[in-house]
């Protein structure tokens, strides 16, 4: 298989990240269909691509034409097997939840054609966890988007042991042909790349806090204005949503056992209020008022 195969993209969850990818896929002149088992969730979505693509023509970046075409490319639909029977490549945006995600592509192994490539766009969870499930374990990787997706350029392919270098390689192109920026990392560890930087920056950034050594505020001030960041490690988790991060800490306890790993007590107490940052309208930061 080649990149001239992929053709129609199905991208599965609807949420934060996956209506953005789907989007971005449509954009970029793939037949792609996103799916969720929520209908509100897909309603959000389609209303979301309904306003984004418009507005893109009113900023100049994209004709009238253009647009069109890209929302006849994309449909929604919360029927999980109508949307992988076509599919040349899936990529999964679902919660960060291992069994779920097991569920997902062992469901999809059945439902999507052979030749497939079946991406987890997790960010925490390996696709060697994963993999065993399906049939085509070397069709199955991790491409890991950076919220927001329609913005963020990057991508990381990730290759774990299993994965063919006919996928890593179409991957990486398709990277390309959405418009974006990707890596290769050669080896699963957790965090990938990026992430695996960045997690020092958060880990330090919520001992200072818990130690009250300085407020949410002063060490966001000290990250932009000091290291140059283009926002703090408290303003980003709100962006990405603080039960993200909550999930993350609770599956890399769940493998590691390490107490260390577990959420922090300022983090745990924003998700059990329910502020998961910017989407709730508070988190480290209150946007009530804006």
């Amino acid at each position: 298989m080649t990149i001239d195969d992929i053709k129609n993209i199905c991208v599965i969850g609807a949420g934060n990240m996956g209506h953005q990818i789907s989007v971005q896929c449509a954009m970029k002149g793939y037949n792609t269909v996103c799916t969720d088992i929520s209908a509100e969730q897909l309603k959000k979505a389609e209303a979301f691509a309904d306003a984004y693509l418009p507005g893109r023509v009113a900023k100049g970046k994209l004709t009238e034409d253009e647009a069109k075409a890209a929302r006849a490319r994309l449909r929604f639909t919360n029927d999980l097997a109508d949307a992988a029977k076509d599919a040349d490549y899936v990529i999964e945006a679902a919660v960060e939840v291992l069994a779920l995600k097991r569920k997902i592509f062992a469901d999809l192994d059945k439902m999507a054609p052979p030749h497939a490539i079946l991406a987890t766009n997790s960010s925490a969870i390996v696709s060697s966890k994963i993999a065993d499930v399906t049939t085509r374990p070397d069709k199955v990787l991790n491409l890991h988007f950076f919220n927001p997706a329609l913005v963020m350029k990057l991508v990381e392919v990730v290759q774990g042991p299993h994965v063919s270098d006919e996928t890593c390689r179409i991957s990486m192109e398709l990277c390309t042909k959405l418009d974006k920026i990707a890596v290769h990392v050669k080896k699963e560890v957790k965090g990938f790349l990026l992430n695996r930087i960045f997690l020092r920056i958060y880990e330090e950034a919520q001992w200072m806090l818990e130690m009250d050594v300085a407020s949410v505020e002063d060490i966001d001030k000290a990250c932009v204005y000091g290291a140059g960041h283009p926002m703090g490690p408290f303003t980003l988790m709100d962006l990405t949503g603080i039960d993200l991060a909550y999930t993350m800490c609770k599956e890399t306890f769940m493998d590691t056992g390490d107490p260390a790993d577990l959420p922090r007590p300022h983090l745990v107490e924003h998700y059990v209020k329910g502020e998961y940052g910017q989407k709730t309208g508070k988190g480290w930061y209150d946007y009530t008022k804006k």
